[in-house]
Parts: C-alpha cells; sequence; structure tokens
C-alpha cells in the first residue's frame, strides 16, 4: 500500500463497485485515503462497515438499486461485473445491462467520472509479437473481452452525449506477483493499480480515455503514449521476478494460442463449455 503524506485527492464521497471481487478487496482500504467517505458495494454481503465507509448492497442488473447506490456520489471506480470468461447470460446481466445501469444512474446522479475497470482481453486476440495502442481495434479473446469492449463504448457515449467522463482501464494481470512468463508482460502491481486510479481520479480532463493497466515491465505489448496526459508513472517491475518466473516455466509451447495470443489462456476458454 502507498504512503499518502498530503494526498492530492479529497473527494467527499467515493463509490467502489465489486468490493468483495480480487481487486475490490485490494482496493477497499486504500482507497479510504482519497475520499471522506468510501461507499462499498458488491451484490452479496461484504460485512459491516469500518471507520469511514458506508455499505450499500445492489444488483448492476437492477436499474433502481443502481439509482440509489450513486445518490450522492463525486466519483465512481467501477470493478463490479463479471471478470471471466463464462457464459453469455451472467455477463449479459453483469457487463451489459448492468453497465448500462451503472452509467444511466450516473447521468441521472450527477456523477462526473467514472473509473471503469476494462480489460486487456479487449485486444486478446492480437500477437504477442505485436505492440499496439489504445486506438488499434478492439480484438476481444471471448464474451468477456467483447462485454469490455462494449462499456468502453457506452463511456464514449456518455461522454460525447452527456459530459460523463471516463477513464477505461484495460487492466492487465493484477496479482500480487506475475505467475507465468505471459504476465511478465502484462503484469500490474496492487501499488501501480492505485497510482493508476489516482492519476484516472485526479487528472483535469480526461473526456473518454482508455489506457492500459501495465506496470513498468521490460517486455510489453502495449503503448500508453495516447494516455499520458493522465500523468500516470508506474512504479514497479515484473524485471525482479524474471528469473523465478522463468525457472518454474523454462519451456513454451509456441503452437499453443495461449503463448501465440496477448489474451493468453483467455483465447482457449470456450464459455459453451465444449
Amino acid at each position: 500500500m502507498l504512503d499518502v503524506p498530503a494526498s492530492p485527492l479529497r473527494l467527499p464521497r467515493l463509490l467502489l463497485t465489486g468490493a468483495a471481487g480480487n481487486l475490490g478487496r485490494e482496493l477497499r482500504p486504500r482507497l479510504k485515503a482519497y475520499c471522506d467517505v468510501l461507499r462499498v458495494s458488491h451484490r452479496r454481503d461484504i460485512g459491516p462497515a469500518s471507520d469511514g465507509e458506508e455499505v450499500q448492497l445492489a444488483e448492476l442488473s437492477d436499474a433502481d438499486q443502481m439509482m440509489a447506490l450513486l445518490a450522492g456520489v463525486d466519483a465512481v471506480v467501477h470493478m463490479g461485473g463479471v471478470s471471466t470468461e463464462q457464459p453469455w447470460e451472467p455477463i449479459l446481466a453483469g457487463n451489459i445491462v448492468g453497465a448500462v445501469n451503472l452509467y444511466e444512474a450516473a447521468r441521472r446522479q450527477g456523477v462526473r467520472r467514472i473509473v471503469f475497470a476494462s480489460s486487456n482481453h479487449v485486444t486478446g486476440f492480437y500477437r504477442q509479437d505485436e505492440v499496439i495502442d489504445t486506438r488499434s481495434p478492439p480484438k476481444p479473446d471471448g464474451f468477456y473481452g467483447l462485454s469490455k469492449a462494449f462499456g468502453e463504448n457506452l463511456a464514449e457515449l456518455y461522454w460525447n452525449r452527456w459530459g460523463v467522463e471516463t477513464v477505461s482501464l484495460r487492466i492487465g494481470s493484477s496479482f500480487a506477483e506475475p505467475k507465468d512468463r505471459r504476465m511478465l508482460a502484462t503484469w500490474l502491481s496492487f501499488d501501480d493499480l492505485e497510482r493508476l486510479i489516482v492519476a484516472a481520479l485526479t487528472a483535469p480532463i480526461v473526456g473518454h480515455t482508455v489506457i492500459y493497466g501495465v506496470s513498468d515491465n521490460q517486455a510489453c505489448w502495449w503503448d500508453n503514449r495516447h494516455a499520458r496526459h493522465l500523468g500516470y508513472r508506474p512504479g514497479d517491475s515484473s524485471d525482479r521476478f524474471r528469473a523465478a518466473v522463468e525457472a518454474r516455466q523454462p519451456v513454451i509451447d509456441r503452437g499453443d494460442p495461449a503463448a501465440i495470443y496477448q489474451g493468453g489462456g483467455f483465447v482457449k476458454v470456450s464459455p459453451h463449455g465444449d
């Protein structure tokens, strides 16, 4: 967790959705440093509120619950929804209907900025021997990546038509440390995730900005030059884990689609179970 001496950001009320998810649990204690009140939400019980928190359960697919959830909120860090490849129905409910409900509630409640957890799987069918930027056309690697591409387009619509600003974070692989060779290129440390979210919340003007969520890794497939106005500067790198990761995975099957495409194993997961 970062040391925050004199925070550059102090919002009256910040909403964190998906607070019981993997990254939501990591962000919950961190985001308190940047607001007077952190409203945390999930679809199921996440325990009692701690100091400086409000707990409000809500289903993303329920428009009335989302309207109530965004009342009195100054900004949103949206980590909620489905985060893996699954059959279409849960993705439709959480990531399509849920995203529309979130943005419509933000528009009607006067929320001016959203940090949207998109995904590198929006472009998962680019090859690992390519370097792409945030203006490269989407190549989703499944229903999940497709839903995140929809979320980015939705954010663009709400910016162009109603002035709701969004930073869409195409999160790479955010774990305590990289687990395999692919993650040496895609790894995003928890501290860098926090740095990225703070940059997204504090940049004076963002409109709709897309940025890849990645640390300062020696190997990287993503170019963030079009998002430099956010001021995000990663402080960590996967390089210190390289020797250990390569020792655990000394051989790569170069015919494996997971080793060919940037989406890794997601390009092989069937949402139909076949």
